[in-house]
């Protein structure tokens, strides 16, 4: 599979419900109902999205190579993803999905059970 990259971060995010594109810091953001859920820093090689703290230690920890912690983020609940690290797009699409539960309001989550739960097999 060619490398992910920043369109494919675009289109996968737009594709989630009532997702709008905002630029903001200089660089694409991606929210939902006015919340933040995935960034695209300048380089365009890496993005950010929303975790809880404990997952994204647990994360940085099992696959540094894949996900780390900004140093302005230390403090967030953010965790920065590089896309060529990913396995497929897939793998994309259910931290995309995952970021933006977690901004979500109620009523969409309500209306959009099965998107970003993950799934035990």
């Amino acid at each position: 599979m060619p490398d992910t990259d920043a369109e494919d971060v675009r289109r996968i995010a737009l594709s989630l419900p009532e997702t709008v594109e905002k630029t903001a810091w200089n660089m694409p953001t991606f929210r939902v109902a006015g919340k933040m859920f995935a960034t695209l820093p300048e380089d365009g090689t890496s993005m950010a999205v929303r975790c809880p703290k404990v997952e994204r230690d647990e994360l940085v920890l099992a696959e540094p190579g894949k996900f780390w912690v900004a140093d302005h983020e230390a403090f967030s609940a953010w965790v920065r993803v590089r896309l060529a690290a990913l396995e497929d797009e897939a793998e994309l699409r259910d931290i995309l999905a995952d970021s933006w539960r977690q901004a979500a309001p109620p009523r969409l989550l309500d209306a959009h059970p099965g998107l970003g739960v993950p799934a035990h097999g």
